[in-house]
C-alpha cells in the first residue's frame, strides 16, 4: 500500500513575499510599541517557525525582550539541536530555558504512569500543567507583558485570537504580534532571510509540541491534527494560553 502523502513546507507565491514587506514594518511598529508600553517583557517560543520570526526581529531591532523556552523534558532531538543553533545564531539575545519540576514529574510518573497523558483529557493537561504551566509561571513572575507566536489561522481554537489580551489569571498583558500573518507569510520571511527551522518540518511536522504528543500531518489536514493527535481537534489547547 503505498504510504499518505505528509505536509510540506509551503512554497510562498510571488505576492506573499510582496505582502511581507508590509507585514515586516507593521511587526516592527508593534513591537516598538509594546517596547514603550512596558518594563519586563518576555518572549515565550516554543522554537516554531512563528516564534523564529518573532525572534530575528527581536534580535534585529535590539529589542529590550527577554525570548525563553519551555524545555519541558519531552521534547524531540531535532528541537533540543535548534536550541544549540538559536543561541549561536542569536548570541546577543537575552536567552532563558524554564525546566518543571522534577519531583512533580516523578510523582506523576510514579501515581499515574509515565504515559497517563494518554488515557484522558484531564491527565493529559496535568502533565501539560507540570512541563509547561507550572514553568511558565516561572517564567513570567517578573513580567508586565508577554509575547507568543500564536496565529489566527493555526487552529479551530484561535480563531478569534486578537492582537492584546488581557491575562487575568497573572493580572499581566499579552500580545500575539503575528496573529494575522498567514501561514506563507511566516514561510515567506523564513524563506527570505534564511532563518534556522526545526528539521521536523521537513519530515512532515507543520507544528511541533512534545515528542510523544505529536505526529507527523497528511498533506491537506489540520496543521494541528498532529498534535495531541488521539484527542478531538475542540481539545488541543495544553492551557498556555487560557
Amino acid at each position: 500500500m503505498e504510504k499518505p502523502k505528509l505536509w510540506m513546507i509551503p512554497q510562498p507565491t510571488q505576492d506573499d513575499f510582496v505582502q511581507l514587506e508590509a507585514k515586516e514594518k507593521q511587526l516592527l511598529a508593534r513591537l516598538q510599541d509594546i517596547s514603550n508600553a512596558h518594563q519586563q517583557i518576555k518572549f515565550a517560543s516554543s522554537l516554531a517557525v512563528e516564534d523564529m520570526v518573532i525572534t530575528d526581529v527581536i534580535a534585529k531591532t535590539k529589542a529590550k525582550i527577554t525570548v525563553f523556552t519551555l524545555e519541558t523534558g519531552q521534547l524531540n532531538p531535532e528541537t533540543l539541536a535548534l536550541l544549540s543553533v538559536l543561541k549561536k545564531t542569536y548570541p546577543q539575545l537575552n536567552f532563558e530555558l524554564f525546566y518543571p519540576d522534577t519531583q512533580a514529574i516523578k510523582h506523576y510518573e510514579e501515581q499515574k504512569g509515565k504515559f497517563a497523558f494518554y488515557e484522558s483529557v484531564a491527565l493529559r493537561r496535568e502533565c501539560c500543567y507540570l512541563r509547561k504551566i507550572e514553568p511558565l509561571n516561572r517564567a513570567l513572575a517578573s513580567a508586565d507583558c508577554w509575547l507568543t507566536g500564536q496565529r489566527r489561522s493555526q487552529s479551530t481554537t484561535r480563531t478569534t485570537l486578537p492582537f492584546y489580551e488581557q491575562d487575568e489569571s497573572r493580572q499581566i498583558a499579552k500580545y500575539n504580534p503575528i496573529y494575522d500573518w498567514s501561514e506563507n507569510e511566516v514561510w515567506a520571511y523564513i524563506l527570505k532571510y534564511q532563518i534556522p527551522y526545526n528539521a521536523l518540518y521537513e519530515q512532515g511536522f507543520p507544528s511541533i509540541g512534545c515528542a510523544p504528543c505529536t505526529a507527523p500531518v497528511k498533506a491537506g489536514d489540520d496543521i494541528r491534527a498532529g498534535r495531541w493527535w488521539w484527542e478531538n481537534k475542540d481539545s488541543k489547547e495544553c492551557g498556555l494560553h487560557k
